[in-house]
């Protein structure tokens, strides 16, 4: 319990002490938490990606592959039938092709042609015979150079359309990239993709493909002769397109190489994905005995996932939330520690206040047992005795009066004497007061305003204020920063007798009024009338009263 007492100590410290780093902390903290979460999220999200472009890459190269080697069975096929007849007549062709079922089963290429290989000198003799067999057909076109020995014009090209008619004659050997592909058939037996080119059906539309020659060889004595090409050409783009009819490309980008370098030149085609976001991964293909390079973009940008997006907003709410909490949390915390330190102080003042109050109790009632002593001793009736106390504790109940407004704190000089002359101004112009303006402290009130008192009520019965011409000056100064004397003079009044009686106010002034004050009494009765000089000290505030102005403040 202690354990748990000291805990909830330590955590209303930090609340006090840091009442703004404390909330910005725990939502900096929730925040990183959050930021960390999300980064483990977006670190498996991207290994997940990655995965999923590995295997889109071999998927799609897997199926390229496929087409690829789909097209090259049926050229094999097609080789090994016409090797073994004479020629390739129309009919013969035509029979072979329907029998593949080019519609259904062989997409994304532009058909299956025959190439006749020939001599310059047979051509006569090639466009007579194809004219009886294919009414329209052109010419071999483009003409035989000087140097040229061997020629392969695109003799038959199915499914006969009008795009692909625009191909018929055309001597593939001539162009470099066709004829490359043709010599390494040749050398290989083998089904080979030429490089990127331009179909000549393609007309006007510069959209590349690539051509797959399978060579046809007679049997002769000692060896064997070049009789053509079964071949397919093929629109890249619609060859890729065709390869992933199967496959799920997730929005991915996909493009096709020729060789294994990205060179802009080099592309075959492509297939645009859901975004260009730059992070690719390459897979080498091989499509009929020729290398080609794919390339894979993931569909995936830089963007956070929906999960991330989720988890940071959450975090952030959660962050915010407690932050708002824990500002409230420190806010109650240091209205609590204030309203603490509130109670300790005005315990603290109620002690002090006490304390004070007993001592200015006991001084009062010293004050009043003199009086009544010397009153007593003074007094020759009971009258007597009864007037002179009601007068002396008249005087110590106004400057109590004064004292109580002023809620014990300093007390001017002024206001003393007016609160004791009150009673004795009977004329305008009996009594003159003039002095600068100076704070007393609460016992030294007492005692001036007493002596006042006494002067006051001397002068009343025997003095300047019992005749009408009689007048009182007094006046005030400050001689120190921590003294100032009071001077009271009587004029006009009966003139004072050499020789009377001592009485009680002059006991009271020469001895309790100049102990309180701690200082010597000036008191002279000249005969033109009684003077009088005080010293009263002028005391620096003192703790109780700094205490009571806090007190006051914190009321208000």
């Amino acid at each position: 319990m202690d354990r748990t007492y000291d805990s909830r100590r330590r955590s209303r410290r930090w609340l006090v002490s840091y009442p703004r780093a404390t909330p910005v902390a725990i939502f900096l903290l929730i925040a990183a938490i959050t930021a960390l979460s999300v980064f483990a999220i977006e670190r498996g999200e991207r290994r997940r990606e990655e995965a999923r472009l590995s295997e889109t890459a071999q998927a799609v190269a897997s199926a390229i592959e496929r087409r690829a080697n789909t097209s090259s069975a049926y050229l094999r096929a097609g080789a090994a039938l016409f090797g073994t007849v004479d020629d390739v007549p129309s009919s013969l062709f035509r029979r072979f092709v329907s029998e593949l079922r080019l519609d259904a089963d062989y997409r994304g290429a532009e058909g299956i042609g025959w190439a006749e290989a020939i001599s310059p000198r047979a051509i006569p003799d090639y466009e007579r015979r194809l004219a009886e067999e294919v009414p329209g057909m052109p010419k071999v076109r483009p003409a035989p150079g000087p140097s040229s020995a061997q020629m392969v014009p695109v003799t038959y090209l199915l499914p006969d359309t009008e795009r692909n008619r625009r191909a018929l004659g055309f001597d593939m050997y001539s162009q470099e990239t066709r004829r490359a592909a043709m010599d390494e058939a040749e050398r290989t037996v083998r089904p080979t993709a030429s490089g990127r080119v331009v179909l000549v059906q393609e007309g006007d539309v510069p959209s590349p493909g690539f051509l797959i020659y399978m060579p046809v060889f007679d049997q002769i004595a000692g060896g064997r002769q070049l009789k053509g090409f079964i071949y397919s050409p093929f629109n890249a783009r619609d060859f890729l397109a065709s390869a992933l009819q199967l496959e799920t490309r997730r929005g991915m980008g996909i493009r096709l190489y020729d060789g294994e370098r990205k060179d802009r030149g080099a592309l075959l085609a492509e297939l645009a994905g859901d975004a260009e976001t730059g992070r690719t991964i390459d897979k080498i293909v091989s499509v009929a005995n020729r290398t080609m390079l794919l390339e894979v973009e993931s569909a995936r940008g830089t963007s956070l996932s929906m999960l991330s997006m989720l988890t940071l907003l959450f975090g952030l709410l959660v962050a915010s939330l407690l932050m708002i909490v824990a500002r409230l949390l420190t806010q109650q915390a240091v209205e609590d520690q204030a309203s603490l330190e509130w109670l300790a102080e005005q315990n603290s003042i109620r002690d002090t206040l006490t304390r004070e109050l007993n001592h200015r109790v006991k001084n009062t009632l010293a004050n009043v047992l003199s009086i009544v002593s010397l009153t007593r001793r003074r007094a020759t009736s009971l009258d007597d005795f009864a007037a002179g106390i009601d007068g002396r504790i008249r005087a110590l109940s106004a400057t109590h009066d004064l004292l109580t407004q002023s809620d014990w704190g300093t007390t001017p000089i002024r206001s003393v004497i007016e609160a004791e002359l009150a009673p004795y101004a009977r004329t305008e112009g009996s009594i003159e007061m003039a002095g600068p303006t100076v704070e007393l402290a609460p016992n030294d009130a007492l005692s001036l305003g007493l002596a006042i008192h006494e002067l006051a009520t001397n002068a009343t019965k025997y003095g300047a204020l019992s005749a009408a011409e009689g007048k009182v000056r007094i006046t005030w100064a400050l001689d120190r920063d921590d003294l100032a004397s009071v001077r009271w003079v009587e004029s006009g009044g009966p003139p004072v007798p050499a020789r009377r009686p001592r009485g009680f106010g002059t006991d009271l002034i020469e001895k309790i009024v100049a102990h309180e004050l701690r200082h010597p009494v000036d008191l002279r009765f000249d005969e033109s009338g009684v003077s009088c000089r005080l010293y009263v000290p002028v005391r620096m505030p003192s703790a109780f009263e700094m205490r009571a102005r806090r007190r006051m403040a914190g009321k208000s």
